[in-house]
């Protein structure tokens, strides 16, 4: 087992922005899921999955609950799941995952962000090619034996395990799988009566682009600017 780096984080908004993003992050995942899969979250794997993270944030639960109403209310926005691609300023590559119900709005949107933030939107496929999308699961190290559970769950798709910490300094054991093996992974975990702090799905990028703290500011902003974006879910790059 080894220590996971991840790539530079960029900078973060003030507590309390991030919190209510998170929220609303969430509640649009809970609002998919339900479309996808029903309010049954036994019958719902990734219903279950919203219900982690949301724990994981610290989301109310009469927002949990109010995210399943609308999702089977009358008046239900319907939510497309869009990836827009682009390179920030320093040839850093960006991944913008957004949740749509207009998707002229969101485009023109994240457009005018990398705009103004020195970057440039690129094609669909002009930078995806440099992540891989994988599965990501966080969890509390205590009463696990990491070297047990690394050759347990070997066989439901593990690809990495390792350490790291969150963003307010606690230790967890981070679980990388392939896309593909999401559902084997989370399935495995709840079997063995292990709750994930999260599970979320990833774009680890493949190498990353060095950058020195001055172009590392410039970034970030750019990605600060796109994650305050009400319909961006999340933004992924490869800065090291």
């Amino acid at each position: 087992m080894g220590r996971i780096f991840e790539v530079r984080k960029a900078s973060m908004f003030a507590r309390y922005d991030k919190m209510a993003k998170n929220f609303t992050r969430i509640g649009k995942e809970i609002i998919i899921a339900v479309k996808a899969g029903g309010p049954d979250p036994s019958q719902n794997a990734a219903l279950r999955r919203c219900f982690q993270n949301a724990r994981s944030v610290g989301m109310p639960k009469d927002r949990v609950e109010a995210a399943i109403k609308r999702a089977q209310g009358k008046e239900l926005v319907n939510y497309d799941e869009i990836l827009y691609e682009g390179y920030a300023p320093h040839g850093v590559a960006l991944l913008v995952e957004t949740a749509t119900d207009n998707h002229v709005r969101t485009v023109a949107n994240v457009k005018s962000h990398f705009n103004k933030g020195g970057g440039a939107m690129g094609n669909s496929g002009s930078v995806a090619f440099q992540f891989n999308k994988m599965g990501v699961f966080k969890l509390n190290p205590e009463g696990l034996n990491t070297d047990d559970l690394e050759l347990e769950l070997i066989d439901f798709g593990l690809e990495e395990l390792g350490e790291s910490t969150t963003d307010d300094g606690k230790e967890v054991i981070v679980l990388r799988v392939a896309f593909t093996d999401f559902g084997n992974m989370q399935k495995a975990l709840e079997e063995k009566n292990i709750t994930p702090i999260s599970a979320e799905l990833e774009w680890i990028p493949g190498t990353t682009v060095p950058v020195n703290d001055e172009q590392a500011e410039e970034i970030s902003k750019l990605i600060e600017r796109l994650e305050q974006d009400e319909d961006v879910q999340k933004v992924f790059h490869n800065m090291g």
